[in-house]
């Protein structure tokens, strides 16, 4: 007689951890976007609250209940009752890169709010596309980026934009901030808990909600409470628009969503080493899909499958958990319970999710990768500073009206003699703006090559220069714009470097040859 074939409930206790950790996390990302757009942007509650936070719970929604699905079919296949849904939600570390990366120099350059909100409307559904296409390359991609440049340049956008950020937030209030700050850090860095295990830092950020009502700092208002269903006739209108704008920053998305197909692979590789065995390219489709359906609706942020599978899967989680989180993420967006949480959480409570985003995406570069790489994370984290200076510079000099703006390319520049008075003024400008074009591109090339290095591949190196050198003849880094240029000096620069490792190459055998251990070396 065969054995009875047993399928996953559709909820059961352990659904209950899972529902709360895909929700407060998504939340939390929610809050930190509405803090970009609305808090440091200024972007009108029109567009956050009826277009974007809308499109992201779609978004969620449609990846959430597909993963559903997935687990249920994947435990009417197997006969199993212990399959365990893929956690997904918006990619945290691609949001905090779309949104301090494109976002944020769009809204700078052209000071228009729904003209940046088109472009970065775009620049999320060409994000979806690559996810998409993720599916067929990404494990070519993994094989061939040394992952110790990838996630240096990552590491390098969160420790600039994202710790800087969370640091200062706290220290312009301090008496709400600095109290949150070491409630949330005891959890994060000192690993304690209070009692029934709850974690500090959901003290920190419910009981900083509580404090900053007692000083006044936030107040409860229901009044913008209402349903906000985002029209896809008017979000798609000017997301077509958006699309020329956008254009110039194909030097960022790409990459981005280059790492994020690739942490959407790490995870559902995770996922069937824990025992679930998912079909990783149906899953890089599925975020994909939901990515440029998300846009479509007025989204500027991607889908992604999360990590934390293996946690889920020990606390008896099922596949339940992941279609409710949606579904209430759904209403929630739809109905405007985002303006009421917007209104009762300050910048000085978010400042402690980006401070603990950023330090976590520190350790995870430090923690993954080889010890002997740990080189090529640190150069590699290096060009997004570029990003940040060139932002904050041209932020302030644009107040006295010191630059000239390029409405088409969205990219804002100076004229020569500002950019040479900043240099005799003893401003760190030299380079800044060559390497802010394309900076995570550039983080990864320059990471990569270090890599090689340290693999003793100089071979390698000059392919990757090669690289280096067509990007920046056709505009994809170290320029405003996309074009074709064959006297741009940087490809020259890079031509040249190919040449020098190809003679090192041919030498090692004879005049240029490498110490076994570099530790070796004095």
């Amino acid at each position: 007689m065969t054995a009875e074939r047993k399928i996953v409930p559709f909820f059961r206790r352990g659904d209950i951890g899972g529902l709360t950790y895909i929700v407060t996390n998504n939340i939390v990302n929610y809050l930190i976007v509405i803090a970009t757009l609305s808090g440091v942007l200024g972007w009108p509650d029109e567009i956050v609250f009826g277009y974007v936070i809308p499109g992201m719970s779609l978004g969620l929604c449609l990846g959430a209940v597909y993963y559903a699905w997935m687990g249920y079919r994947l435990s009417k296949k197997e006969g199993r009752a212990d399959v365990t849904a893929l956690p997904s939600g918006v990619s945290t570390t691609a949001m905090f890169v779309m949104l301090y990366g494109v976002v944020m120099p769009l809204s700078y350059a052209l000071e228009d709010p729904r003209l940046a909100w088109s472009a970065a409307m775009a620049a999320c559904f060409v994000g979806g596309c690559i996810e998409f296409i993720g599916g067929f390359i990404g494990p070519w991609m993994k094989s061939k980026i040394p992952r110790a440049a990838l996630l240096g340049t990552v590491a390098g956008i969160g420790f600039i934009w994202m710790a800087t950020q969370g640091v200062f937030d706290i220290f312009n209030d301090p008496i709400l901030g600095l109290p949150v700050m070491i409630v949330a850090m005891i959890g994060v860095f000192g690993a304690y808990q209070f009692p029934k295990k709850i974690p500090p830092l959901v003290i920190a950020i419910l009981g900083g909600i509580v404090y900053s009502f007692c000083l006044g700092r936030t107040q409860v208002d229901f009044s913008n409470i209402g349903f906000y269903f985002p029209n896809p006739v008017n979000s798609i209108q000017y997301m077509i628009d958006g699309f020329a704008i956008m254009v110039p920053y194909l030097a960022i998305i790409i990459p981005v969503e280059m790492y994020n197909f690739i942490e959407t692979m790490d995870n559902v590789e995770g996922a069937n080493a824990a025992g679930d065995n998912y079909n990783v390219r149906e899953a890089q489709f599925a975020d994909g899909i939901c990515t440029m359906v998300s846009a479509c609706f007025g989204s500027v942020v991607p889908n992604t499958v999360w990590l934390g599978h293996v946690s889920l899967k020990k606390t008896d989680a099922g596949i339940g958990y992941s279609a409710i989180s949606g579904i209430l993420l759904l209403i929630a967006g739809f109905f405007g319970l985002f303006t009421f949480l917007s209104d009762v959480v300050p910048p000085a409570i978010c400042a402690i999710t980006f401070l603990w985003c950023a330090v976590d995406m520190l350790s995870q570069a430090y923690d993954v990768v080889d010890r002997k790489y740990f080189a090529a994370i640190g150069v590699a984290m290096v060009p997004p500073v570029a990003d940040f200076l060139y932002t904050q510079v041209t932020g302030a000099a644009g107040l006295a009206e010191l630059y000239t703006e390029t409405i088409s390319t969205g990219i804002a520049d100076f004229a020569p003699e500002i950019g040479q008075a900043l240099v005799d003024a003893g401003v760190m400008w030299n380079g800044v703006a060559a390497v802010k074009s394309g900076s995570i591109v550039v983080g990864i090339i320059l990471g990569t090559m270090v890599a090689f290095i340290i693999d003793k591949r100089l071979d390698k190196v000059a392919l990757t220069a090669l690289i280096a050198a067509v990007l920046s003849f056709v505009g994809l880094i170290h320029s405003a714009q996309l074009t074709i240029n064959l006297s741009n000096q940087w490809g020259i620069g890079y031509l040249i470097l190919a040449v020098v490792a190809v003679v090192l190459h041919l030498g090692r055998n004879s005049w240029c040859v490498a110490a076994d251990d570099t530790e070796d070396l004095g």
